[in-house]
């Protein structure tokens, strides 16, 4: 069977582009790894690891994946619908530094250029703002002012649906072409996956009117390899994939490709390719990754009369400065597994010393570090806080001999020791009256963890500078894009959902329209 586009990945770009392509009446196929979620698939809290994790080898097929690296922890989504599916719904748009920094910043006005589709995305995805703050949202407007930055604080721009809680109601959002929905009930599910119809995953518009309008998607299934036929790809591409519940490999032929898998899943394939069937891609290939320089810092509270719980993932933000700002992010009640990977905020330069600083912090507060561990019920008691900042520092990943890993690349490493972040939170652990704790590959070993890494697959002028061009073409081969995080090509300091719908809505706009035989 034949294609005219195959796409690796139902996320962001993947859906997209699926949507755009099958309009444009080309014959598309998704592949997908992860698969398919009902509201019922989900689970009611993170301690059900079969249902939340992706961990293929332990039997966990569920659409949370933590990877470990040298210089970072990332936290991504498995399954239809991509990380739409435990992402935290926030839709912000870029400052003006992201569009014009990094590799891409001399191909286009990318701030004017994307107006237009910053627009189109914030439709599709149904963009509104918060109504309702919780606790933690509340304790977030005290601190934006006693820092002196009450006028930058504002509940988010989220894709949730906001109808009446437990009244399903037929499509709101695509003229009824779209599933029915069921209002929002800010219960904080947001990140272990919405059991009550009200999030705007990708599978309830993007990818569900490309289903319906002739997309095929082959969930649980996994590309191996993309052949290019002819010269450089000029007669299309075989595409090797391996389906759960095949015996055998599956080949299909396809006149275009698409990376869509993110960046821990577009740039791995891409390297493996470089090295076998596409010895002509960019060297840049697996260069320039960003984390969005993020901290992640959970603030175990004492107020029982609180319940941080309460509303969506993440329900306000605070810009702290020109290049920072604090979100404070939630999970369901009962929700606690993270507790388990929890130790004292520390800082040092030596992995001695920091084991010193966290010794000393259990024997100088034994009390706040027991209410803190055996709290009864840790996401009721919990505010997380998202530190972001847009200055810039790059890894780079590559194969190595236990698999992929980073390496710096330029600026210093990614650090978990960021004083700003570290100050903030002492000042919101403060107003909760609560104690800040975080990962102990943080605190031991100085690895921040992020939801949002990007890069890999970078813009530039040519293949010297970049690994596809302006218009998400790999150069050296033809019909052949990338079109997912790995695309992004600077630091957008915020949660980048947006950004990378909208660039792929310009995408596949400037692909023509399928030639119709006759």
């Amino acid at each position: 069977m034949e294609y005219d586009f195959i796409i690796m990945g139902s996320g962001f770009g993947g859906s997209v582009s699926a949507l755009r392509l099958v309009r444009k009446g080309y014959k598309v196929l998704v592949v997908e790894q992860g698969r398919r979620f009902t509201e019922d698939d989900f689970p009611k809290r993170n301690w059900n690891l079969r249902k939340w994790l992706w961990v293929p080898g332990l039997g966990f097929h569920g659409f949370f994946r933590i990877s470990l690296f040298r210089h970072i922890t990332v936290l991504s989504g498995t399954g239809v619908g991509g990380g739409s599916l435990v992402y935290a719904n926030t839709l912000p748009v870029p400052k003006t530094d992201f569009f014009t920094s990094g590799s891409w910043k001399d191909l286009n006005d990318w701030e004017k250029e994307l107006v237009p589709y910053y627009r189109m995305a914030q439709e599709m995805l149904g963009v509104a703002r918060n109504p309702k703050l919780g606790p933690g949202d509340e304790a977030l407007s005290k601190l934006a002012d006693s820092i002196g930055k009450k006028e930058h604080f504002s509940a988010t721009d989220v894709a949730v649906f906001f109808g009446e809680p437990k009244v399903t109601v037929a499509d709101p959002y695509f003229n009824g072409q779209g599933p029915d929905r069921e209002g929002c009930r800010f219960c904080g599910g947001c990140m272990v996956g919405c059991r009550y119809n009200a999030k705007n995953t990708l599978d309830k518009n993007y990818l569900y009117l490309a289903e319906k309008e002739g997309a095929v998607v082959m969930d649980r299934s996994r590309i191996d390899s993309v052949i290019p036929l002819g010269d450089h790809g000029n007669q299309g591409y075989e595409v090797i994939i391996s389906s759960k519940g095949e015996y055998r490999k599956i080949r299909l032929k396809t006149k275009s490709f698409i990376f869509s898998g993110g960046v821990l899943g577009t740039v791995p394939l891409l390297i493996k390719l470089k090295g076998t069937t596409m010895p002509d891609l960019s060297e840049m290939t697996g260069a320039h990754v960003r984390t969005n320089s993020e901290a992640l810092i959970g603030v175990v509270s004492n107020d029982r009369t609180k319940k941080f719980s309460e509303g969506i993932a993440i329900g306000s933000i605070v810009n702290t400065d020109k290049f920072s700002h604090l979100e404070p992010v939630r999970y369901p009640s009962g929700s606690g597994f993270w507790r388990l990977l929890m130790a004292p905020m520390v800082s040092g330069k030596t992995l001695g010393g920091r084991i010193v600083a966290i010794l000393a912090d259990y024997i100088r507060h034994p009390r706040s570090n027991a209410k803190a561990l055996f709290t009864g019920n840790w996401a009721d008691r919990t505010q997380i806080l998202l530190f972001m900042q847009a200055r810039d520092s790059t890894l780079n990943l590559k194969h190595g001999f236990f698999g992929l890993k980073t390496g710096v690349e330029r600026g210093s490493a990614p650090s978990a020791f960021i004083p700003e972040a570290q100050d903030l939170a002492r000042k919101y652990a403060r107003i909760i009256n609560g104690k800040p704790l975080v990962l102990p590959t943080e605190s031991l070993f100085g690895i921040p963890t992020t939801a949002h890494i990007l890069g890999g697959a970078c813009m530039g002028e040519n293949k010297e500078t970049g690994v596809i061009d302006s218009d998400h073409k790999v150069f050296g081969y033809k019909n052949l894009f990338v079109i997912d995080g790995s695309a992004i090509s600077a630091n957008p300091g915020v949660n980048p959902s947006l950004t990378i719908t909208a660039l792929a809505e310009r995408a596949t706009a400037r692909i023509p329209d399928a030639k119709i035989p006759g």
